[in-house]
């Protein structure tokens, strides 16, 4: 695969930096403008020749940028990297990170499991290019919603797994810091639709198992944040109250805030600021 840092210098070249504009919040406002650069469709991963994308952008800065990879959802066979269901990279760029959103293989084209190994991809993509994106390794955050935040969860739960790696940087760490889980799915078998996880081979039952992170909390699995409401029609409050019940069984670093009538919730500003204070508590913990 060509080195990602030439791909960083022609983006660099290829694109104009933009001033920063004001950010949401006033008091993040900085005393000078910044500068952020941004590129669609950067290839992360390779998978049969094909090219796996994503958005991404991050601000000039002489300081090592914590990193967010953003994970949309669509039940695994829909939506894309710029939906509602996904973080704006500008925008979290603007807060200071190295954003990234990615596009996955779905599974009208690629069953599962191919969908997390490609996610698995864009973390090693971060850690192996860390030095040229400037990214500090230490406070690299995972946010998904829906099946994206099935995704993230497994990630903090799981891991790797039995799942090979593909895509590429097969040799480079794919350890984070946290996760942010919006309105996810943490059981497939009790779902209505976890029966779209289908592998082409083998038990689909023990497929959904395996993938279901309620079945590998555990005292060491990564600090979590889960976000969901009572009225969620996608993925009922139930779904997400096993696996809380279960991070507090195991002694597991989580926060969960519970909502009433927030629906099958995106990433609403809401989110964000919880996302941020989330962050900001875990960034402390790792220095």
């Amino acid at each position: 695969m060509t080195s990602f840092k030439l791909a960083v210098t022609a983006a660099a070249s290829a694109l104009a930096c933009v001033a920063m504009s004001v950010p949401s919040n006033a008091a993040d406002k900085p005393d000078t403008p910044m500068k952020i650069t941004e590129k669609e469709d950067l290839v992360y991963g390779r998978v049969d020749g094909a090219g796996l994308l994503a958005d991404v952008a991050w601000p000039e800065s002489d300081k090592p940028l914590p990193a967010i990879i953003s994970v949309h959802g669509g039940r695994w066979r829909g939506g894309h990297k710029k939906d509602k269901s996904t973080i704006v990279v500008k925008q979290w760029a603007e807060f200071g990170f190295f954003a990234m959103s990615i596009d996955y293989r779905l599974v009208g084209v690629s069953p599962a499991p191919a969908c997390y190994q490609d996610f698995q991809c864009a973390i090693r993509f971060v850690q192996a290019h860390a030095k040229e994106l400037n990214v500090d390794t230490n406070r690299i955050f995972l946010i998904g919603q829906s099946a994206g935040g099935h995704m993230v969860s497994l990630a903090a739960t799981l891991g790797d797994g039995p799942f090979k790696r593909t895509g590429g940087w097969e040799d480079a760490s794919n350890d984070f810091r946290a996760v942010i889980s919006v309105a996810a799915n943490y059981e497939l078998t009790t779902l209505s639709w976890g029966n779209i996880w289908t592998p082409a081979q083998g038990d689909p039952i023990e497929a959904r198992r395996l993938a279901s992170p309620v079945n590998h909390v555990k005292k060491e699995s990564k600090p979590l944040l889960i976000l969901h409401s009572d009225n969620d029609q996608s993925v009922p409050i139930k779904n997400a109250l096993g696996m809380v019940e279960a991070l507090e069984k195991a002694g597991s670093t989580h926060t969960f805030h519970r909502y009433p009538d927030a629906g099958h919730m995106g990433i609403t500003d809401e989110v964000i600021r919880r996302a941020r204070e989330f962050i900001e508590e875990q960034s402390r913990v790792a220095d």
